[in-house]
C-alpha cells in the first residue's frame, strides 16, 4: 500500500541551503512521508527560488500574509517549513497552521534566540558570549519568536579560531542540514497519523 505524502511548502528569503538539504533528503529517502510541492519567498531575488525551479517545484513571491495564505490554500499545503524565512508570521497565521509549521534556528534554544536573532547575528552572539558549544534547533512555530516546542537539537563545538562565518558554515553542515530533514519527516508522519485517526473516528461513528 502506497502511503499518501503530506504536501509541504518551504518558506525562504535567501540562498536556500536548508531548502537544498530538504530536496536532497527527499531524493535519498530521509524525507519520505512529505513532498515539497511549493517554495514561497518574500524576496524576488532569493536564490532559493532558482533551486526550486531546477527541481520543477512550483514557486511564488509575496510579502503579503493574506496573499500567502491564499497561495498555500490553493496549493492544498498541509505543512510549512521555514528555512531561512526572515519575516515574522502573525499569531493568526500560526493558529491557522497550528502544529504544522516548523523552523530551524542556528543555536541551541533558549540561547541566542528571539526577536532580532537570525543568520550571522546568532553566531556573532555565541562567539561574543564565549560559549564552547552551540548548535541548531528545529521547533514548532507559534506567535512567540523561536518560542514553539522543540522538536530536535544537535550540538556543535566552537573552535578557538572561529569567526562567525566559519561557525555558521559548521553549524549548517553538522547540525541544520541533518536535523531539519529528519524533523520534517517526523512531523509529516505525525500529521498523516492524526489524519488517519480523524478518518477512523468519522468512519466509526457513521457506520450503522
Amino acid at each position: 500500500m502506497v502511503k499518501r505524502k503530506i504536501k509541504i511548502a518551504v518558506l525562504v528569503s535567501g540562498g536556500g541551503t536548508n531548502l537544498q538539504a530538504l530536496i536532497d533528503a527527499e531524493k535519498n529517502g530521509t524525507l519520505s512521508s512529505g513532498i515539497i510541492t511549493l517554495v514561497v519567498s518574500n524576496k524576488a531575488d532569493a536564490y532559493a527560488l532558482e533551486r526550486a525551479k531546477k527541481e520543477g517545484i512550483a514557486t511564488a513571491v509575496t510579502k503579503d500574509e493574506a496573499k500567502l495564505i491564499r497561495i498555500l490554500e490553493d496549493a492544498k499545503i498541509e505543512m510549512i517549513i521555514l528555512a531561512g524565512y526572515l519575516k515574522v508570521l502573525s499569531a493568526d497565521f500560526c493558529k491557522l497552521y497550528e502544529n504544522r509549521i516548523i523552523n530551524v534556528h542556528p543555536s541551541l534554544i533558549p540561547s541566542f534566540c528571539g526577536d532580532g536573532c537570525y543568520g550571522l547575528k546568532v553566531h556573532e552572539m555565541a562567539l561574543d558570549y564565549g560559549v564552547k558549544v552551540t548548535g541548531a534547533t528545529v521547533h514548532y512555530v507559534n506567535e512567540v519568536t523561536d518560542g514553539g516546542k522543540i522538536i530536535s537539537q544537535k550540538a556543535v563545538y566552537v573552535k578557538e579560531n572561529d569567526t562567525p562565518e566559519k561557525l555558521q558554515k559548521r553549524v549548517m553542515e553538522q547540525a541544520e542540514w541533518i536535523i531539519l530533514p529528519k524533523a520534517a519527516e517526523t512531523v509529516a508522519v505525525k500529521i498523516r497519523n492524526e489524519e488517519r485517526k480523524q478518518e477512523w473516528k468519522i468512519d466509526y461513528h457513521t457506520k450503522p
